[in-house]
């Protein structure tokens, strides 16, 4: 038998002498290891106050713990120590009860289970081993503050007779439980606080939170402390409020009088006493039993009441304690334990029981009655039944309390004590979703009075008060949905109304203070789902569709974009023949939305564009040209750069600086894509200064990372990387993980980029597992992450997480997207000794590269087809990191000139020029890089003729042929009027030409 089971030794000081001081913690620690882990036992519980060790056989566990009692008299204050020993199935029940049993024990005492000493031996490997007469001693039957059923308890031979600390020990009749006490650590501390500082403490909550079982639990702790008893009066069964002193008389074991005025009567017999009475559902019976508590306080000092109500009982110096609902990770083991201990949810199951206790708030009540279904029913089948919470939530346990049968009939003890005022409300509140203002309540429910209505139903826990908001909790917002009829539909129509004029209210804020308007519409977000759903045509109706034209910057956060374009779409397409200003507000408003959540497929933006031209909507038109520029951007830059050099112009003659801001802000990013960085910097300022003075935190947060890379670009890397922290602080207050991960990826990349690589991906680590947990896309951050990993020579996961990047179909395989990170990719390839792969990936860069003329990304990329070829061709090599070093110094990207200069004295040194490569390392910088240019050693090449020309060489001849002049050359090719200029020098002196048409003449004749 002992092979099926589990064996818990729980060890403590006893309380006698206060909390034991640290050297006797810290030897009662090394004591357990070398007497309990070292003999076979595990430890679960490492807390060096109240260590547990686990074995697989029991009779293991208990030679090893007689072994640590005998040892345990030497320690300091060994006298106190006291340990319990526990056997069974499951391990989490085992230790609970040994845990539980280990608190009854008196010091110096070691207590077994009944099943440990059933099957332990009586001393291990000895023939009468089994034999319980011959070591234990039965102590009797006895309660542990579980408040489970009495249990047998059993002690070793030789032991003190003293009585143990069981409940037994103290007067009482609290209620037996035949489920164990899940969770509830922090309040369960707070409560004992309260209980013990106060005479009077209600505990409310709504039906189903756990009030009695808290109070009970609350009881059960702290017995101790009443030597008089602990007595619980459960008021649920009474119906007349007269009864209630006679019922306490019952309780306690003291006389009443037959006349129903007890009440004096048993203060007087209780005058004396130090006792707890815990009254148990008084909702009811509020004024009865605030008459006798008060009589009681009066008379008797050292009697504490302890109530559990739904509403308070409104006495001079009650403390009101509301029980909240479980934590998420409350609810689920709440949910895995009623399941029973051959419950092993899979990793689809534990995501099913998650939601299930989401959607149930938490409840206990509604927890347990959920868990009864797993009988003939999934999890997840449970979660897809709670579409009908009420009809699923039941059960037939005998025992049970009728209202506590069925998850309705709890809420309906609640709601038929109501007064019909507080029925009303109660109800026409159940049209709010996600919670409500006063204001809100009072013009929706439409009704005199509400606030006070309201007041009254947070005081019977039927709604939930919190930062001047109130909401009812999902569960009982549905049963109050059900008791609605005919007022559902003026109700939805004046829930619409109320909040379109929130909406439009708010809607001038959009450009003075982005944050006050966020802090008037965020906390609706779930209120202005609901009226564009519930509205009674939606969003075919006027309201509806002005609703949705108010709302766009609101799904432009929180990851709401596919929500945001699924109700603008709609509105859009219920009036596909309407040219009104509504129409083109929409259309503006779904490119917005579209910007990060879907820039390919449905062109709302062109549509806005001419429809605010053919309106004359100067304003709305300038920002339409910004949204087409933004969906232009993917595939065409030109385009996208001449749309924003229309909307600017437009927006600064109508002085319009929002749209002059948006559309400055897309050029600022084509300018940083094409490495113009000193046209962009002070653009960058500018656009950035504005979106925040403006509250725009979210476009602003993108603006200051742009800024960022820019300065680390250039070689500004201290104030690059104070510049993403800005960043970071910009877009933490909205709580948006793609703004967020944004600026932090930028922080964390140019940490990793300085050498600081652990701090780097400790920034990371946290958020990641936000992100996994939240299902949401973040922007770069495969580029990011990948970046850390290389760099700390995770070759494979640096692989990994670039890929993320690096789309090879859909629409946005063929944009510069994939070309930012696929230089990466191809040194972690090359890195990795996947060189194939590292080729292909580089070759595509490169194309990508100079289709959309990405200076910095070609740069990357030619770099590493140098290092591809460096042994099997180093003329080819060198022409690729020449090249990319005269990219990153005619762009001045300074950030990677000596990624360049550590490639090219590779170079030198694989061509036998050790001198070059010293030089290169020896020279400061700019020196070393002057250098470099110069020297460009043994290239396998002529020093005339067209062989001679270098790839850049080649693309200026090109460029020189097709009639561009020096600064269009510049422009293609990415480089300063100057460097064409000495181009154009050297090909001359190599081709023996002397000016632009005899170049051209001998390229004519070389085609």
């Amino acid at each position: 038998m002992g092979g099926a089971t589990v064996t818990a030794v729980a060890v403590s000081y006893a309380p006698d002498s206060g909390p034991p001081i640290a050297p006797a913690l810290e030897r009662l620690e090394q004591l357990v290891g070398e007497s309990l882990a070292v003999a076979g036992g595990r430890f679960v519980l490492g807390d060096a106050a109240r260590p547990v060790v686990v074995f697989e056989d029991p009779a293991e566990a208990v030679a090893a713990t007689r072994h640590f009692r005998d040892a345990a008299a030497g320690l300091p204050a060994g006298q106190l120590v006291r340990i319990a020993v526990s056997t069974g199935i499951t391990e989490r029940h085992v230790v609970r009860h040994a845990q539980r049993l280990n608190e009854i024990a008196n010091p110096g005492q070691l207590l077994l289970s009944a099943l440990t000493a059933e099957i332990a031996p009586a001393t291990a490997g000895t023939a009468d081993a089994g034999s319980v007469g011959g070591l234990f001693v039965d102590l009797g039957l006895h309660r542990l503050r579980d408040l489970g059923a009495a249990e047998r308890v059993f002690a070793v031979q030789g032991q003190a007779a003293e009585a143990l600390r069981s409940l037994d020990g103290v007067p009482n009749n609290l209620p037996v439980m035949f489920t164990s006490f899940v969770g509830r650590h922090a309040e369960l501390g707070a409560l004992r606080a309260q209980v013990m500082g106060n005479r009077l403490v209600t505990l409310t909550g709504p039906g189903g939170s756990g009030k009695t079982r808290l109070a009970a639990q609350t009881a059960a702790e702290l017995a101790d402390r009443w030597p008089d008893g602990v007595w619980w009066i459960d008021l649920a069964p009474v119906t007349d409020g007269g009864q209630v002193p006679e019922v306490v008389a019952s309780a306690v074991g003291v006389l009443a009088e037959s006349s129903g005025r007890s009440g004096p009567l048993i203060a007087s017999q209780l005058s004396n006493r130090k006792a707890l009475l815990c009254f148990d559902n008084c909702e009811h019976l509020l004024d009865s039993v605030a008459e006798f508590v008060v009589t009681v306080q009066v008379a008797c000092p050292e009697i504490t009441v302890l109530t559990t109500s739904r509403e308070p009982l409104d006495v001079a110096g009650e403390v009101v304690w509301r029980v909240p609902s479980l934590s998420a990770s409350e609810a689920v083991s709440l949910f895995v334990e009623r399941a029973g201990p051959g419950f092993i949810p899979d990793e689809e199951a534990e995501q099913a029981i998650r939601t299930i206790c989401a959607r149930l708030d938490g409840i206990p009540l509604a927890l347990e009655l959920a868990t009864a279904w797993l009988r003939t029913l999934t999890p997840q089948q449970i979660e897809a039944g709670l579409d009908d919470r009420f009809g699923l939530l039941v059960r037939s346990t005998r025992g049970a309390a009728v209202r506590q049968q069925t998850l309705a009939s709890s809420i309906d003890w609640s709601y038929d004590l109501l007064d019909s005022d507080e029925r009303e409300v109660f109800r026409r509140l159940a049209v709010f979703a996600g919670g409500f203002t006063l204001d809100a309540a009072s013009a929706v429910c439409g009704l005199p009075g509400v606030r006070e209505v309201i007041g009254r139903l947070v005081d019977k826990s039927l709604v939930v008060a919190a930062d001047a908001r109130y909401r009812l909790l999902e569960t009982i917002r549905e049963y109050a949905a059900t008791r609605l009829a005919d007022e559902l539909d003026g109700l939805r129509d004046r829930h619409l109304d109320y909040f379109l004029h929130v909406a439009e209210e708010a809607t001038p804020e959009l450009d003075k203070n982005r944050d006050a308007w966020r802090a008037v519409i965020e906390p609706e977000r779930e209120n202005f789902r609901a009226a564009l759903d519930h509205g009674r045509s939606g969003l075919e109706t006027d309201k509806g569709r002005r609703l949705a034209a108010a709302l766009p910057w609101l799904w432009n956060l929180q990851g709401t974009g596919q929500e945001g374009i699924r109700y603008l779409r709609r509105a859009i397409e219920s009036s596909p023949d309407d040219r009104s200003l509504l129409q083109a507000r929409l259309l503006y408003g779904y490119a917005t939305v579209a910007d990060t959540a879907a820039p390919f497929g449905y062109d709302a933006a062109q549509r806005g564009l001419e429809l605010t031209t053919e309106l004359g909507d100067d304003s709305l038109r300038a920002r339409c040209l910004a949204m087409v520029a933004v969906r232009n951007y993917y595939l065409d830059f030109q385009a996208a750069w001449d749309r924003c050099e229309e909307g600017r112009a437009l927006a600064e003659s109508i002085g319009d600086e929002v749209a002059r801001d948006a559309n400055l802000g897309v050029e600022c990013l084509l300018l940083v894509l094409w490495d113009r960085h000193d046209a962009a910097r002070p653009l960058l300022e500018t656009v950035s200064e504005g979106l925040i003075a403006r509250g725009e935190r979210g476009i602003a947060t993108a603006m200051v990372t742009l800024l960022s890379d820019s300065l680390a670009s250039t070689g500004e890397l201290p104030l690059a990387v104070e510049t993403a922290r800005k960043a970071l602080a910009i877009a933490e207050p909205l709580g948006d993980l793609h703004r967020v991960g944004m600026a932090r990826g930028q922080v964390a990349q140019l940490l990793g980029r300085s050498g600081e690589l652990d701090a780097a991906l400790e920034l990371m680590h946290p958020f990641l597992r936000l992100i996994e947990n939240a299902g949401t896309w973040v922007p770069s951050l495969g580029k990011v992450m990948g970046d850390l990993y290389r760099w700390n020579g995770e070759y494979e996961k640096a692989i990994d997480w670039l890929r993320r990047d690096v789309p090879t179909e859909g629409p946005i395989a063929d944009t510069y997207i994939p070309a930012v990170t696929l230089p990466a990719l191809g040194t972690a390839l090359r890195q990795a000794g996947r060189l194939d792969e590292a080729a292909e990936a580089l070759d595509r860069a490169v194309v990508l590269a100079r289709r959309y003329k990405l200076p910095r990304i070609l740069a990357d990329a030619l770099e590493q087809q140098g290092y591809l070829v460096l042994d099997e061709d180093p003329d080819k090599a060198a022409d690729r990191l020449h090249e990319s070093l005269t990219l990153r110094v005619d762009h001045g990207l300074r950030l990677y000139w000596q990624d360049s200069l550590d490639a090219l004295a590779l170079l030198a040194e694989q061509t036998n020029r050790p001198k070059d490569a010293e030089r290169i390392a020896q020279l400061d910088l700019d020196e070393a890089v002057a250098y470099a240019r110069r020297t460009r050693g043994a290239r396998g090449r002529p020093s005339t003729g067209w062989a001679s020309l270098t790839p850049t060489e080649r693309d200026v001849v090109a460029a020189a042929v097709e009639g561009l002049n020096n600064p269009e050359i510049g422009a293609r090719l990415f480089m300063s009027r100057g460097t064409v200029k000495t181009h154009l020098a050297h090909i001359y002196t190599k081709l023996g030409v002397a000016n632009r048409t005899e170049l051209a003449a001998l390229a004519a004749k070389r085609t």
